[in-house]
């Protein structure tokens, strides 16, 4: 490869390791084209970049992009998908392709933050709930204590309202 390309190469992947939210190794060894190819697409719908990487391009990038934690997930052939939004979503479409597709693809961890996780940890992660499932339970369990209160105060106003419509009826 001339020298420029690869440094074009270097660049790409430097910018992708420093623009997304996590990074999961994946060793694609034993799929096809059409595999890929399939595998890129839903990806691409989850808003994540899936490119297979050359080891020592991936040093000198994660050395440029002060993302020297990559280095531990990247050993063998390694393919590398970059969720730039939801951190779920790439966890996700990954495990969902494995478990539907029966295929040869292997999780091998991720970069989440500058955290490593295993295989295992991006497996919990594919099974956490959506976003808005999440912020949805977070705001019912900041209202349920006002809530309580509510009920709790206007208990009262509620049995006089009832003892008051039992003499009217009378």
């Amino acid at each position: 490869m001339l020298k420029e390309k690869k440094a074009k190469i270097i660049d790409g992947i430097a910018e992708d390791l420093a623009r997304s939210t996590v990074i999961i190794a994946t060793g694609y060894q034993g799929m096809t084209a059409k595999d890929m190819a399939q595998l890129r697409q839903l990806l691409y719908r989850a808003g994540t970049d899936f490119r297979v990487v050359k080891n020592t391009l991936t040093r000198l990038a994660a050395d440029k992009a002060n993302k020297p934690q990559v280095m531990s997930l990247v050993e063998g052939p390694v393919a590398l998908a970059f969720g730039y939004g939801d951190i779920v979503e790439p966890a996700r479409v990954l495990s969902q392709y494995i478990k539907s597709t029966s295929a040869v693809l292997q999780i091998k961890g991720a970069l989440l933050g500058d955290q490593v996780l295993s295989a295992d940890g991006v497996q919990d992660l594919a099974r956490l709930p959506p976003r808005d499932v999440l912020l949805s339970r977070l705001v019912g369990q900041l209202q349920a204590p006002v809530r309580r209160l509510h009920n709790v105060l206007s208990s009262p106003f509620q049995g006089l309202l009832t003892s008051l419509q039992a003499i009217i009826k009378r």
